[in-house]
């Protein structure tokens, strides 16, 4: 028995969406099919960080991606839809033109339906829950991340669930608008990033108690693409990237790497999204802050980057 849902998932960078079949088989707990996943960067917190709303083209940007996606779900018999919106949309004065907008979109695909703000904390549940269904519980306690473009959603649990969450005030995108102008960014600007960051993520870290963790999974699309120009791709390919391991060196190399580079030699790795070109770096310094945090506190080695995140949380939530 099954069903066709789907799932959307506006963040401050892009909007993403999978549409799957729920599938029923006795008394187990449903599980995902994929039918179709996509990614756009509509970087619709632009300017947020700032300015406080969100800028007209920003959200004409992500209207028309998301009537794209309306128009394949009405297509694929989409039943249910949940879409979610995260950082940028709990910051923004003006965040009701948005909400009107999706509306509008979403309810041409199932009646009534909206998107809906969620707070830090269930950002946090819902990636843990997309992130670890395919891991080994005996790999836990995990660790997840979520870098995302505003925020960034830092997740201990084990088999049993969440035990611990805490989303901090620091993304790719607002680490990049507030401390990395240069091109490359000058070493007095990565310096400053990466005091930010860390200023940011010891919040987090005061929380959530890491140091249980026995493994780490980074989710998003700064670790995926980390993961990607790691392993040399001439091109993304998500099956590559799903559960790659990276040691820590490893991980800084390319954090590194990706840091000093200026816009044009970003742009020109192939596996590198032109959406993130931008934003790969402030990504990379987060990165680099988490690996030294978790190795110092948990005595972490290695990142698993997972493909499966909020995204599958959020389809998983309304199986």
């Amino acid at each position: 028995m099954s069903d066709r849902i789907a799932a959307v998932d506006c963040g401050t960078n892009s909007i993403r969406l999978l549409i799957a079949d729920v599938v029923r088989e006795g008394t187990d707990s449903p599980r995902l099919t994929d039918v179709h996943r996509e990614m756009r960067i509509v970087r619709l917190g632009q300017g947020v960080d700032a300015t406080g709303a969100f800028a007209p083209e920003a959200i004409e940007r992500t209207r028309v991606a998301l009537r794209d996606y309306v128009d394949l779900m009405i297509e694929a018999g989409v039943t249910r839809v949940r879409m979610t919106a995260t950082s940028a949309a709990r910051d923004a004065s003006n965040r009701e033109d948005f909400f009107t907008m999706t509306a509008a979109e979403l309810g041409r695909a199932v009646e009534g339906a909206q998107a809906e703000v969620i707070t830090g904390d269930e950002e946090a549940r819902l990636s843990f829950a997309g992130a670890v269904g395919e891991l080994s519980s005996e790999a836990g306690p995990f660790v997840v991340v979520d870098l995302g473009g505003g925020s960034t959603e830092v997740v201990l649990g084990d088999g049993d669930g969440v035990q611990s969450a805490y989303s901090a005030d620091i993304g790719c995108v607002r680490i990049t608008e507030r401390c990395l102008q240069g091109n490359p960014p000058t070493r007095e600007e990565v310096a400053s990033a990466r005091f930010f960051a860390s200023e940011r993520l010891a919040q987090a870290f005061g929380v959530v108690p890491v140091e249980r963790a026995h493994t780490w999974v980074g989710v998003a699309g700064t670790f995926t693409t980390l993961a990607a120009v790691a392993l040399d791709l001439p091109e993304y390919d998500s099956e590559r990237v799903h559960l790659t391991r990276l040691s820590l060196p490893d991980l800084r190399k390319v954090c590194d790497r990706l840091i000093a580079m200026n816009h044009d030699e970003r742009a020109a790795l192939g596996p590198m999204h032109p959406g993130r070109v931008d934003v790969i770096g402030g990504g990379a310094v987060i990165a680099e802050v988490l690996a030294d945090e978790l190795a110092r506190r948990a005595g972490i080695a290695e990142l698993i980057v997972s493909e499966h995140d909020i995204l599958d949380g959020i389809a998983l939530s309304i199986a």
